[in-house]
């Protein structure tokens, strides 16, 4: 089975990406795939901001994340792009934080790249 490792680049109010990449992950790692971690990046970056709160009718974007954390699904933002957006570094769990050339070390190892926009 393949080691797959994603780039999500969809803002916050891009609920479609969101539940596109729940149900993309959900289902490689039913059919037996390896998810080895999911990098933000762009926008994304503001997924792990704390300074957002949704109306309960909403889709709830922080249990999702904490929903694929859960799944022991690395999660990692870039930190240029969370400075360059103004995103608090010291507070987004349950993301990490890492560079672009960490995401590319990390790319290398997985047999597949998902890019999600």
């Amino acid at each position: 089975m393949a080691n797959i490792i994603i780039s999500y680049h969809a803002s916050v109010t891009a609920h479609d990406s969101l539940q596109h990449l729940l149900r993309f992950t959900k289902s490689a790692l039913a059919l037996g795939h390896t998810v080895s971690g999911i990098f933000l990046y762009q926008d994304a970056v503001f997924h792990a901001s704390s300074h957002f709160s949704l109306p309960s009718d909403e889709l709830q974007v922080t249990d999702i994340w904490q929903s694929l954390a859960d799944l022991g699904i690395k999660l990692t933002l870039c930190v240029t792009a969370a400075e360059k957006r103004g995103v608090d570094i010291t507070r987004c769990e349950p993301f990490e934080v890492a560079g672009l050339a960490e995401f590319a070390m990390d790319a290398s190892k997985a047999d597949k790249w998902v890019q999600i926009k």
